[in-house]
């Protein structure tokens, strides 16, 4: 097949766009013809609450990846058609996470799908953002116009597509396992590198600090009386898109200033396994959810989970098999911590992990794009 992906990739980075590389290199290993259509603006920098949008790491090697879709500029959306349609992949997978997005990227696939040669496939993080504004729907309804068939990664995702396109083509397969941030390396090296003392355990949060990822729950947790009898600290390792004084009055609140390692800058690719390496458990208190990258990059360094019962997350870590699922509340995620210190769980998981990773392949996900394109 001849596959366009539209979507973040490098000079981009986060978690999207590391994503939408390995995908395309999957693709590409199957045999396929792949390429991958960027952002040369994605947002004004007005509305980017980090520090940067871009990666200071090489152009992954392989893949080729233009950046050419201003997210703002119509004409530059109708010039993204013309090079899509003159190029007639077979399939054009767009992916979907925010409605700040969606004329852009609605525009763009109904030019395509208005053509006819190529099938407008969609790639749904989330048709529901998490931080919710009165005119979402109306610019997701007007994406969804020009999509011929949607996959999700997550039940509470496809539940979503269902709400509000009933007669939607669907399919789901789970987020696969992120293997693109290297092999995984000694708990002592990982310690090593993050300067980190190697007489305490670690809890680790990682990623974007927004608000509905919950962080303040587990600041309020990890202050539970009981948790100060072990040797255990808590990481938090991610970029503020949050205001962070909040956060750092809390800390200041319960006297958490020695218990608690700021890491708070993006966290690029190459340093990732040092963190999961490094930790006992990685702890996702989020309050809202669909799927998490998190999770997969856990799963593949093989460490157990603390996640909340919130959209698709029990889906991905079942309780007592690969971690914990708990009620999103601080009173839960304390005693789920204390039951990990208390009796000892940091390898008590991992034959659960390890059988539950095989469900994670990126090969499952390429098939079921491959089975979604031959019945739509």
């Amino acid at each position: 097949m001849k596959i366009t992906i539209l979507g973040p990739a490098h000079p981009l980075r986060g978690g999207i766009a590391s994503f939408n590389e390995r995908l395309a290199l999957q693709f590409q290993n199957e045999g396929n013809e792949v390429d991958v259509i960027t952002f040369s603006l994605q947002y004004p920098s007005l509305f980017f609450p980090g520090k940067t949008q871009y990666s200071t790491a090489p152009k992954p090697e392989n893949i080729e990846i233009n950046a050419i879709v201003n997210s703002i500029n119509p004409f530059n959306w109708y010039k993204t058609i013309r090079r899509i349609n003159k190029s007639q992949p077979d399939m054009l997978i767009i992916r979907y996470w925010t409605p700040f997005l969606a004329p852009c990227l609605g525009t763009i696939a109904k030019g395509v799908q208005k053509k006819g040669k190529t099938k407008v496939v969609c790639l749904v993080d989330n048709l529901v953002p998490h931080e919710k504004h009165f005119f979402d729907n109306s610019l997701t309804r007007y994406f969804m116009r020009g999509i011929d068939a949607y996959m999700t990664m997550s039940q509470s995702v496809l539940n979503d597509v269902l709400s509000m396109k009933p007669n939607a083509k669907t399919m789901l397969t789970p987020h696969p396992m992120f293997d693109n941030f290297g092999d995984p390396v000694s708990r002592e090296e990982g310690l090593e590198r993050l300067e980190l003392d190697p007489q305490y355990r670690y809890f680790l949060y990682f990623g974007l600090i927004r608000g509905y990822k919950g962080l303040d729950n587990l600041i309020d947790a990890f202050a539970h009386p009981e948790l100060r009898k072990y040797p255990f600290k808590l990481i938090i390792a991610g970029e503020f898109y949050d205001d962070p004084k909040p956060y750092m009055d809390q800390i200041e609140k319960h006297q958490l200033g020695e218990q608690i390692v700021l890491r708070t800058q993006f966290i690029p690719n190459d340093q990732v396994a040092h963190y999961f390496c490094a930790a006992d458990l990685i702890v996702l208190p989020y309050k809202d959810a669909t799927q998490s990258g998190v999770t997969q990059i856990a799963y593949h360094f093989s460490k157990p989970m603390l996640v909340t019962h919130v959209g698709g997350l029990p889906e991905i870590v079942p309780h007592g098999v690969a971690g914990y699922v708990v009620q999103s509340n601080v009173e839960a995620i304390a005693e789920a911590m204390i039951d990990f210190c208390e009796n000892n769980k940091i390898n008590y998981f991992d034959e659960g992990i390890e059988k539950e990773k095989v469900r994670f392949q990126w090969s499952t996900m390429t098939g079921k794009f491959r089975e979604l394109f031959e019945t739509t």
